[in-house]
């Protein structure tokens, strides 16, 4: 091995560390939350795409978690806020850190892959830019990266929370 090869060998292992530490900093804070609220539910930590991922997960059947989720994800959306706050708090560095409750980003994720593949298909054979509702950033990157699987551009326009997706033709 070369001296840069050792190098960024070295710093792909600080990173994989790092994103750990802000997995286990995460899961500390969530598991304070559930101990607050009284729920159940066991935490499973990963690192996804550069990013750690934490999933608040239940065996029980009960939807108990839902209430951690909110209408449309509104509640998760602040809880991955505050959990990147206290992730921040204890390295000084900002996280994207990504959390799941229930399965529901996962579910949602699968919704919107198949959005953004309609989208491509449609602008395909349309000739036309397709324009989608307003989403969150989440969901706008799950639809562009759909969009670009499928062999299309994608680009996002408008302020927030009205941001939306074009689906750009060939």
């Amino acid at each position: 091995m070369t001296e840069g090869t050792i190098s960024a060998a070295a710093e792909g292992g600080d990173t994989l560390t790092r994103l750990e530490q802000e997995g286990e900093i995460a899961a500390d804070y969530l598991e304070g939350l559930l101990d607050i609220t009284d729920l159940d539910g066991d935490i499973d930590m990963d690192v996804e795409a550069d990013r750690a991922s934490v999933s608040i997960v239940s065996d029980s059947a009960t939807r108990e978690l839902q209430k951690l989720v909110g209408r449309d994800g509104e509640v998760l959306e602040a809880l991955q806020e505050l959990t990147r706050l206290a992730v921040h708090r204890e390295t000084g560095d900002r996280s994207r850190l990504m959390l799941d409750i229930a399965g529901y980003r996962a579910q949602k994720r699968e919704e919107l892959a198949a959005i953004g593949a309609k989208a491509a298909d449609e602008a395909k054979s349309t000739g036309e830019p397709v324009k989608l509702d307003p989403m969150t950033p989440f969901e706008r990157k799950v639809v562009h990266d759909a969009v670009a699987a499928a062999g299309l551009r994608s680009e996002s326009e408008g302020e927030e929370p009205q941001r939306f997706v074009v689906v750009l033709p060939a």
